[in-house]
């Protein structure tokens, strides 16, 4: 055995705060203009509607559900330093993109696809930072690890938006630089902010990160993706087979937690927008910072769990987790009689649907009501276009706030729980490519969930959107429920280490 030393230690610790660091700018990159994206895309392409809307935030998780198999695959045979710093410049290169797009004369919608797209390809090294911090973990240091990564990743939803409400400030107007066409603006300050911040991630990663790798008991070891060397120190402990049939199955309840939350994340801005007569600019600033709540609830949270995973073990958590986000969301189901207001342009307008009486609206607006709205200069409430608003109930304020703090309570220990557990059943495996799997299959959610959200809540409103969503939780129950005494670790499953 080789036993590890002191210096080898303060390296390998170095390093993985390298890619805590790495993993807050990742999450900081979607989080910073999430609260933004819409009034933002309202204002340079009036075309643009919600459903468009889905297709925006889901194009970040198509670009790192390609992305991220991809730098797994990479990280298995090279230097990490690679594909890390590849990809964090394509971010860089894509949060500037994203300031420009207010520049061309039309289609300014698939330029902001696409910057989001781009954004979310080099957020892949996600499964790098995974993989790396697996690999440079013993057993019994894995569980902290990994929820000091997501804690991280908490972090940068924290601060994300909190930068987003601070940049409200310069308004939506803000300042223009002509010589090189750049507005700075509300919108484009915090993308050009975590571009900044991604340029010192580079100048770090070469500064500090090193490669190292230990065994599950914590003997050092010589890494695989170091140049020149050999992994002949693994054989003995790699042999055996991983349990697939557990594998697929974290990657579906995997799947199920990044579905659910970025639903959550995705309607939080039109549902306030609709139920409660938000303006754009309110809807940011007030979300911002219940996301900014949500995240330091979060934070807590992994704290938390790293201590009681020692008593319960990473399963129970992870099932009462799922517990607790089926719960938000069933507190979300709009059961009351009072109907949200309805915006007054479309009536000015007389774009009322042909299918909606006239007579029908009278319970809901009066001349007077008309009359004071018209004097604003942006239409708020719910939109005569989405027919629902004319049938069903608003969701309260207090139900809306009561769903962010249980699903801000489940969302982060279901999510660092399914990295712990499936990282300990691939043990000394390498899992750059595993690991990319887990990641695209959570991108996957990113993309399905705001697409399904955009289009269910559009045409069929917040009851049929929030109920699927319990539906899809309870069947994630039942698979965990299945397959609860495989979730065990690679040396557990071979007898190597007791539990």
């Amino acid at each position: 055995d080789v036993v590890e030393t002191q210096e080898h230690y303060k390296s390998r610790w170095r390093s993985i705060w390298i890619m805590y660091l790495t993993m807050f700018l990742s999450s900081v990159s979607f989080s910073i203009i999430i609260m933004s994206v819409w009034p933002y895309l309202q204002k340079i392409d009036p075309t643009a509607d919600a459903s468009f809307l889905g297709w925006i935030i889901a194009s970040y998780s198509i670009g790192q559900m390609v992305a991220s198999p991809l730098f797994g695959l990479w990280s298995n045979y090279r230097p990490r330093r690679e594909p890390l710093v590849v990809s964090t410049a394509i971010s860089v290169a894509a949060n500037c993109l994203y300031a420009y797009v207010h520049v061309p004369h039309s289609h300014n919608k698939y330029y902001m696809l696409t910057a989001r797209a781009l954004v979310g390809f080099g957020a892949g090294n996600v499964a790098v930072v995974r993989s790396y911090i697996a690999g440079a973990t013993s057993l019994t240091e894995r569980t902290g690890a990994m929820a000091n990564t997501s804690a991280c990743q908490a972090v940068g939803f924290i601060l994300g938006p909190v930068f987003q409400t601070c940049f409200t400030l310069i308004g939506e107007e803000g300042v223009t630089w002509k010589l090189i066409s750049l507005e700075l603006n509300m919108y484009t300050a915090p993308v050009l902010f975590g571009a900044l911040l991604g340029v010192i991630n580079i100048i770090l990663i070469f500064a500090i990160f090193r490669e190292h790798r230990v065994d599950d008991m914590g003997r050092q070891c010589k890494s695989i993706n170091s140049e020149g060397e050999e992994n002949d120190t693994l054989d003995q402990d790699t042999e055996g087979n991983v349990d697939h049939v557990a594998v697929v199955a974290l990657n579906v309840l995997f799947f199920v937690i990044l579905f659910v939350f970025a639903v959550f994340e995705t309607i939080a801005t039109p549902l306030t927008m609709d139920m409660y007569s938000w303006t754009r600019k309110e809807a940011v600033f007030y979300n911002g910072i219940i996301l900014s709540v949500i995240g330091i609830e979060s934070v807590i949270v992994f704290l938390v769990v790293k201590t009681l995973s020692k008593k319960t073990g990473e399963r129970a958590i992870l099932h009462g987790g799922l517990l607790i986000v089926l719960v938000g969301f069933f507190i979300l189901l709009p059961w009351g009689k009072k109907l949200p207001n309805i915006q007054w342009q479309e009536i000015k307008n007389n774009s009322i649907p042909r299918t909606v009486p006239t007579e029908m609206l009278m319970p809901f607006w009066s001349l007077q009501e008309v009359e004071l709205q018209s004097n604003c200069t942006e239409p708020v409430g719910c939109p005569i276009t989405q027919s629902w608003c004319l049938n069903t109930p608003v969701v309260y304020l207090a139900q809306y706030l009561s769903s962010d703090v249980l699903i801000g309570l489940g969302y982060p220990v279901c999510n660092v729980m399914s990295y712990t557990l499936y990282s300990k059943i691939l043990g000394p495996k390498p899992q750059g490519v595993y690991m990319g799997w887990l990641t695209a299959s959570g991108s996957g959610a990113r993309i399905l969930g705001p697409v399904f959200v955009s289009q269910i809540y559009t045409h069929l409103g917040p009851r049929w959107a929030f109920t699927l969503i319990c539906g899809v939780v309870v069947v994630s129950l039942l698979l965990l429920e299945i397959v609860y005494k495989r979730l065990i670790a690679f040396s557990l499953r071979y007898g190597r280490m007791q539990e």
